[in-house]
């Protein structure tokens, strides 16, 4: 009598099947797409499911912290996510960097490249940070072009936010932080641009942005990868522009959520004046949680932004 060897292919069948689903569900792609002098990098997660662009925030920094939120989102399958490096930082090179290389509107056409490269004809704009006044730019310009709206420790729909952050920040800091980010900051600004110096500004600094103390050396590690050029360039041309997106946005009828730390850097009067201004909105405000609501608060944060991508 011969053995049946049918149960064990039948069995090998099934794990392809798994082996490949699990590779469709966090598949990765990267690559560059060029936009005006810029050859933009990009990572995407997840090969299937409604589209999410993630800006992270600085400016002036890359992408990197944000692949494991992209991961998350992506997960289940319904949604790909995509993540890029800003021009200027990352992969995302630029030869000269003033002021005819780094406008808010050029940042926003590259947003537009981006879609048009994947063919997506809406798509979900996760902005944290400055990510968020630049969604909030790009929301303003393309309305037509976004299926969803989330806007994640966002500093706003205009320029309040610059009258009070850095006291917010400083008011967060200790007596030996804010001497210990005083020297390094003094370190680097007569060139010692080490890694070391860096990450010790960092450290001094990061204490602002997180509730939970034990995230600190990963929101250090993220500092050290600011470029001051790219940031002192972007806010000069806010103001140039007097970015103020309020009046448009009061006519902006896609779903939008505003989620941010009731113990955020970013005053919760600015989260509730844009959930004022913009009509189709939910405010979703966590308790104990600072800059970084993914980190504080990992369970809420998550389970308030994937209620939000299910809600028709």
């Amino acid at each position: 009598m011969k053995p049946n060897h049918y149960p064990r292919r039948i069995n090998l069948v099934v794990i392809c099947v798994y082996l490949l689903i699990a590779f469709v569900l966090h598949a990765q792609e990267t690559g560059f797409v060029p936009s005006r002098g810029v050859k933009n990098f990009y990572r995407t997660f997840g090969a299937m499911g409604q589209p999410i662009l993630i800006i992270n925030g600085g400016p002036g920094m890359n992408s990197n912290g944000f692949a494991e939120m992209a991961q998350k989102l992506s997960a289940g399958g319904t949604h790909r996510t995509i993540i890029y490096d800003q021009r200027g930082t990352g992969k995302s090179v630029l030869t000269s960097l003033d002021t005819s290389t780094i406008t808010m509107q050029l940042m926003v056409d590259d947003i537009e490249t981006l879609r048009k490269h994947f063919g997506f004809e809406k798509w979900t704009i996760l902005g944290h940070s400055f990510g968020g006044v630049l969604g909030a730019y790009y929301a303003t310009l393309h309305p037509d072009r976004i299926d969803k709206l989330i806007f994640s420790s966002s500093g706003g729909i205009n320029l309040d936010f610059l009258n009070y952050v850095g006291a917010r920040i400083n008011s967060r800091l200790t007596q030996q932080e804010r001497d210990s980010l005083a020297y390094w900051s003094a370190r680097i600004d007569a060139g010692d641009t080490s890694h070391h110096a860096r990450l010790q500004r960092g450290m001094a600094l990061a204490p602002a942005y997180v509730f939970e103390k034990k995230y600190v050396p990963v929101i250090a590690e993220r500092l050290t990868q600011g470029n001051s050029i790219i940031n002192g360039l972007v806010f000069e041309n806010l103001r140039a522009i007097r970015f103020d997106c309020t009046e448009r946005l009061r006519r902006f009828q896609r779903p939008t959520l505003i989620i941010q730390g009731k113990e955020d850097i970013i005053k919760v009067e600015t989260a509730e004046y844009a959930h004022k201004i913009l009509p189709n909105s939910r405010l979703v405000l966590l308790e104990k949680c600072a800059h970084y609501g993914w980190l504080d608060k990992e369970a809420e944060y998550f389970a308030a932004v994937r209620q939000f991508l299910r809600d028709e």
